[in-house]
């Protein structure tokens, strides 16, 4: 097992395993921008290092700061969280290069299944369904023939992207160059790679994503499926849940069963998640994460099992731990994303001080966050501040569990999604659950949007 861990990343996925490390009786290591010189994460680390100045390129994307840490702390291995460098190949390469463990999958498989039009070609190799759609593009003009060939409406995305970012719906011909720019301005500015491709747009679908896990001795096994439907008009999710609600058992077990295959046909390890659009009984594969998603514990709350520690473990040479048992949702859980966003603004991010936060309590509740009252939300990283999930015996229950944990949750000195949260779970439509991703946009919905 491993003696120290580097954590290259920030905020609440940081300190989750800053808090899985210590449970392992493992040192940690935190690196931090100078916007985090105070973070919660930095702390309660072992021991912490800055690598830079706020902007993520100089300082969570600076590989060569993030390395010499881990180098002179004495690390034997890194863990990347999820965004910034965790679906990097690259620097997966560069920690084994310098005989570190990467806590991840191989940078072979990162590459391939990280690139997103890359790994469109390798699923339907595997026979898993995949949306009609054009590999990278490499012009305007490239673009706009693919287009008129899938027929409209088409989705532009980055094919290194993630969260939203670098993703453009386009209905018309007219829309198209101004969309391509702003995608790939938007991907090169966050993931350095500006290339993208184009699919089809497949109208008022469920975004339903399966969690699996795969050791190096062959074994891959899934741990259910979570609906991520519930989403901002920038695609960004806001509300996660498992097991999915509304979803036909017939689908629900093609969907299971396509991503074990999916991960099978990579010799995938560790910890990913293989996306999926659903259309009435239509399954579409849409791209895998090859890291520890956002909204994991959604999984971790359903099944009773902590996925940081077992990647901690396979990463280690350890077999899975999960047992049969273990592979079946034991409760209904929810979670909610407490972002620093204007929703009366498009969501847009609120940095600022934090004067007030309370967060609710309970044996049903769990709060993953990095914040504290007096704490700075700076502007330079995600908006996001906490995570509240719920579990409970079965989904009605779950509901009012977690209108009783937002309703006990105050925070105060910038806006917040809180209220457009709290209304989500106080709606029918949502009680009735199998909503589209298109259910915020819905103009008479919501007061908050």
């Amino acid at each position: 097992m491993f003696k120290k861990i580097l954590i290259a990343n920030r905020g609440e996925i940081a300190l989750r395993i800053v808090r899985a490390a210590r449970d392992m009786g493992i040192l940690t290591v935190a690196v931090f921008s100078e916007a985090d010189r105070d973070a919660a994460h930095v702390r309660l680390a072992d021991q912490a290092f800055c690598i830079g100045p706020g902007p993520v390129a100089r300082s969570y994307l600076n590989i060569p700061n993030i390395l010499s840490a881990a180098l002179i702390a004495g690390a034997d291995a890194i863990h990347p969280g999820y965004g910034f460098l965790a679906e990097n190949a690259r620097f997966a390469e560069i920690c084994a290069d310098h005989d570190i463990t990467f806590i991840g999958p191989t940078p072979e498989v990162i590459a391939k299944m990280g690139d997103k039009a890359t790994a469109k070609r390798v699923m339907a190799e595997a026979h898993v369904p995949t949306t009609p759609g054009a590999g990278i593009l490499d012009t305007l003009e490239e673009a706009e023939r693919a287009a008129e060939r899938i027929g409209y409406p088409v989705l532009l995305k980055a094919t290194a992207g993630g969260g939203g970012k670098g993703m453009r719906e386009v209905r018309s011909v007219s829309e198209l160059a101004t969309a391509y720019q702003t995608a790939q301005a938007e991907a090169e500015a966050n993931f350095k790679d500006g290339r993208l491709y184009l699919e089809k747009l497949i109208e008022r679908p469920r975004h339903i994503e399966v969690q699996v896990f795969g050791d190096r001795f062959g074994r891959v096994v899934h741990l259910g499926e979570r609906d991520c439907s519930v989403q901002k008009p920038s695609h960004q999710k806001l509300v996660e849940e498992a097991p999915a609600p509304q979803l036909p058992s017939a689908v629900r077990e093609r969907l299971h069963a396509m991503a074990v295959a999916a991960a099978k046909a990579v010799n995938y390890t560790n910890a990913g998640t293989i996306e999926f659009l659903v259309s009435g009984n239509d399954v579409y594969f849409m791209e895998m994460n090859t890291r520890i998603q956002v909204e994991h514990p959604v999984t971790e709350m359903a099944y009773g099992v902590d996925l940081v520690a077992e990647q901690i473990r396979v990463a280690a040479g350890e077999p899975l731990s999960f047992t049969e048992e273990d592979l079946r949702p034991k409760r209904h859980a929810i979670e909610v994303r407490i972002n620093a966003e204007d929703a009366h603004k498009n969501f847009a991010p609120a940095a600022g001080v934090l004067s007030r936060v309370v967060f609710p309590g309970g044996p049903a509740v769990r709060v993953d966050s990095h914040v504290t009252a007096g704490d700075i939300v700076p502007p330079y990283y995600d908006s996001m501040i906490a995570k509240i999930i719920v579990a409970a015996p079965t989904r009605e229950d779950a509901i009012l569990c977690m209108q009783r944990a937002l309703a006990e949750t105050e925070i105060e000195g910038v806006h917040t999604t809180i209220d457009i949260c709290r209304e989500i779970m106080a709606d029918p439509v949502f009680a009735d659950g199998g909503v589209a991703i298109d259910y915020l946009q819905r103009p008479h919905a919501f007061a908050s949007v």
